[in-house]
């Protein structure tokens, strides 16, 4: 039983590139990302209720995870710290997406055992090739926080290490 699952999400035809858990509490978020990922040949399933997102992601058996950073009852970091404290769940690779982007959220982000982040509103390019980059790389490297640098979103300066950051232009 998927508890709190959005069913807005299209049921992909033929082959799955990936199986990604969405943790999303927005309704108008969880379709466009539920879109955007079956456009791409992917198999998207929504939660809802944060609560329930840790025993939907170990039914799913996820590929990747995205999700919210600011949800009610779980946060998001929390919910990544759980997941990489969870024997199943531990390498999958996750995405964190926040409309508030405070300083220190990075570090923070990170620190929990994200791979990546996107700013909101989202760049669906950048979107998309976030999570193409998290899926090339899932069994690459242990998740302890850190990302996987893209190279469309490498900053001027300095210093890697930090979840690729994915903003821009809304879409």
């Amino acid at each position: 039983m998927r508890a709190n699952a959005y069913n807005g999400c299209k049921r992909v035809k033929g082959n799955i590139v990936a199986r990604i858990l969405i943790v999303e509490d927005n309704a108008l978020n969880i379709k466009l990302f539920c879109d955007l990922l079956a456009a791409h040949g992917h198999q998207p399933e929504a939660v809802t209720d944060s609560r329930n997102a840790l025993d939907a992601a170990k039914q799913f058996a996820p590929d990747l995870v995205i999700t919210d950073i600011q949800l009610p009852h779980v946060s998001g970091i929390e919910l990544i710290r759980m997941i990489r404290k969870d024997e199943q769940l531990a390498q999958v690779p996750i995405m964190a997406v926040t409309a508030y982007s405070a300083q220190g959220d990075e570090e923070r982000i990170r620190a929990a055992g994200a791979q990546a982040y996107v700013s909101k509103p989202i760049s669906v390019m950048k979107f998309a090739q976030t999570v193409d980059q998290l899926l090339e790389h899932r069994g690459d490297s242990a998740p302890t926080g850190e990302s996987q640098e893209s190279s469309a979103n490498e900053s001027d300066g300095g210093g890697g290490g930090g979840p690729t950051e994915a903003g821009g232009e809304e879409a």
